[in-house]
């Protein structure tokens, strides 16, 4: 199902609502004088909410398919380990590899490292702060799982091959995030997942609990993450005080991601692999 869709029509649709909004948006922001949490929590549910509803939902209709087709319960409890090892890994990972991507543009475009490393700031309002980790943990894994691991992927796939599907969309979650090496990394593992089970409920699950455990660092004591502090990152002097460590983590969490990717992709060589067909 997913690879009858188009990926033209999802950007089209995804423009459709956005630009007005943004233009709309935009308006508020400078003669009304409304705060800019509102208009990020608006923007972010038009893009998570109203987006994946409309353009799904219509073609779920369409094609008279249930969702329960590419979401589903059965056979998950025996992947909740592997979801576990692999976010414990795919965490530790991201942290090295972004610590090598902001090590080697240093040098290059400072600024840029800068504006990665600065903190981001969480809403002072407490209905936009619920909104804000709503849209992190929940929406954002399910809407991103659905667009990349669901159109994209399944798309590219029909158009492609089985691993071309999965190397092109992961490329194009990765330039979408920060992090780019770690997004890259995290979208070649939740593709394979997909592709093995069938079920896009893995990889939801799987990008959820990546998440949350993001969020969570956030509003943990600062007493109870102090061994953390060996590879914080919070200027641009932390990359060369943090090398080492960066370093021995990004070996040990390479090899381990390499054993899950092969795990996982051993014996997909088919250019007929599809989902919720």
């Amino acid at each position: 199902m997913f690879g009858e869709m188009k990926i033209r029509h999802l950007i089209g649709v995804t423009a459709l609502f956005l630009v007005p909004t943004v233009v709309f948006l935009f308006f508020l922001l400078l003669f009304t004088g409304v705060d800019i949490e509102f208009v990020s929590a608006a923007f972010g549910l038009v893009f998570y909410a109203l987006v994946p509803v409309v353009f799904f939902g219509y073609h779920f209709r369409k094609h008279d398919i249930s969702i329960r087709r590419i979401i589903y319960t059965n056979g998950v409890l025996r992947w909740v380990p592997s979801i576990f090892v692999i976010v414990i890994v795919s965490i530790a990972f991201s942290l090295s590899a972004f610590w090598l991507y902001l090590y080697l543009l240093s040098p290059i475009l400072p600024f840029v490292v800068d504006f990665l490393l600065a903190e981001t700031p969480m809403p002072e309002s407490g209905m936009y702060l619920i909104i804000e980790i709503v849209m992190i943990t929940i929406l954002a894994p399910i809407v991103e799982e659905f667009f990349f691991r669901g159109v994209i992927l399944q798309r590219l796939i029909k158009k492609t091959s089985v691993w071309g599907g999965i190397l092109i969309s992961s490329i194009l979650f990765g330039i979408l995030h920060a992090d780019i090496i770690g997004a890259f990394l995290f979208g070649v593992i939740t593709a394979l997942l997909v592709i093995r089970t069938g079920n896009l409920l893995i990889p939801i699950l799987l990008h959820m609990l990546n998440n949350t455990l993001a969020v969570a660092l956030m509003f943990v004591p600062p007493a109870w993450i102090e061994w953390l502090d060996v590879i914080a990152l919070t200027s641009r002097s932390d990359l060369a005080a943090t090398a080492i460590p960066h370093l021995v983590l990004l070996f040990i969490s390479s090899i381990l991601t390499g054993i899950i990717v092969y795990r996982l992709g051993k014996g997909l060589f088919s250019n007929k692999i599809t989902m919720g067909s």
